[in-house]
């Protein structure tokens, strides 16, 4: 039996909305362009990008991390319109109710030096003292904390919204959709050349594309490359609560990592990493007792009245945690000519999409970037490196 092959430009393996964002950029930049996107997964069932929060912030320490968003906010602007496809228009329902940071005094210096970058970059985030953040929301026992930051522009939106509006306007640009999973990255003198689906057919092209998210460092293993992305797996809990809230409180971030997000009225869901949660990219059982003996002590104690609810349901999904220093990995794999890595977000990747696709659009095409993020490269690795937020660093 002869198993087929067929040539490509770009291919670009993983059809989230990585994938997709980039597609996007390859193809407004140069419609010429033979590009593809492989996804293993065509129903979305276990991807990370529809089993995000889908929050977007211009809270960072980082410039690059805050100007990613800053472009974020000005493509969602217009995002409508942008991914409108025969006169379908996605719409990404984003809601700006903002994101508040609890401050405790561990959390102060780095929250300062994070809220002085932001505010020189333009950014509307301002600080609250504990009166004031009482004043605004009462619900909140802010015992211990010294302050907060509040972005007013930050919100949350429907992640597969964003994904299937990139994915519907790259594939009516020219973009084409592969379903099958990808087991060997092909390579040949020091570059790639192309993959092999686990069908067993080929498919070439000179530049390929790591955007497999959960599954970044599997694809990296079969061209020899020890890429330091972890698939760590974080589980959401949705509950209503006795008291019903006229208006959408915003998204509440404490000092341990803990962040809420009111749904509207008395719903709510909750969610915090744990340095113990599974290294997996097969267990997607959400645990009712994971939210119980974990989360809602610490929950209560920040907001009492939380103390009667209803848990209603939850689900499980997969970060991709960059152990290394937890930003994103972008760029040409210095030792793999044409390998293209957009990985390692640990958490806030799905709001950097659009900056990462136009940024890797740029690279591929041997073009000056209009946000320079070579701070990110992959080149940080091998040299040990690291690019941390901050001291304290709570993604």
């Amino acid at each position: 039996m002869t198993l087929s092959s067929s040539s490509y430009d770009v291919l670009l393996v993983g059809g989230g909305v990585m994938g997709c964002a980039t597609a996007y950029y390859l193809l407004k930049a140069d419609p010429r362009l033979n590009v593809a996107l492989i996804e293993m997964d065509a129903t979305f069932a276990r991807a990370s990008t529809p089993l995000s929060d889908g929050n977007t912030r211009l809270q960072f320490n980082i410039p690059e991390n805050i100007a990613m968003s800053q472009y974020g906010l000005e493509v969602l602007q217009t995002f409508a319109d942008d991914m409108a496809v025969d006169g379908d228009r996605p719409d990404p329902a984003f809601r700006q109710q903002g994101n508040l940071f609890i401050i405790d005094e561990d959390s102060r210096e780095g929250a300062l030096e994070g809220l002085a970058q932001q505010q020189r970059l333009g950014c509307a985030v301002e600080w609250l003292t504990p009166e004031q953040v009482q004043e605004k929301y009462p619900i909140y026992n802010l015992k211990d904390c010294v302050g907060g930051t509040f972005g007013r522009l930050d919100g949350t939106m429907s992640p597969l919204a964003v994904l299937l509006g990139y994915k519907k306007k790259a594939q009516a640009m020219g973009a084409h959709w592969i379903d099958g999973k990808v087991t060997q990255l092909l390579t040949e003198a020091g570059r790639v050349t192309g993959v092999q689906l686990a069908s067993g057919e080929t498919l070439t092209a000179p530049v390929v594309v790591n955007t497999a998210g959960a599954w970044a460092a599997e694809l990296a293993r079969t061209a020899g490359i020890d890429l330091p992305v972890l698939p760590i797996k974080r589980q959401v809990t949705v509950f209503e609560t006795p008291v019903h809230f006229e208006h959408v409180l915003p998204l509440l971030f404490l000092p341990s990592g803990l962040y809420v997000i009111h749904e509207g009225g008395k719903h709510f869901m909750a969610a915090r990493s744990f340095d113990d949660d599974p290294i997996t990219t097969e267990d997607f059982e959400w645990h009712r007792h994971h939210f119980e003996d974990l989360i809602w002590e610490e929950l209560v104690s920040y907001i009492p009245v939380f103390d009667r609810l209803k848990i209603t349901g939850g689900w499980a999904g997969l970060y991709e945690v960059n152990p290394f220093d937890g930003n994103a990995i972008l760029g040409e794999w210095p030792e793999l000519k044409g390998f293209y890595l957009e990985n390692g977000y640990s958490g806030h990747g799905f709001q950097q999409c659009h900056a990462v696709g136009r940024y890797i659009t740029e690279l591929i095409l041997g073009q000056t970037p209009t946000l320079d993020l070579s701070i990110f490269s992959p080149q940080r690795i091998l040299d040990n490196q690291p690019v941390f937020e901050n001291k304290r660093k709570i993604i």
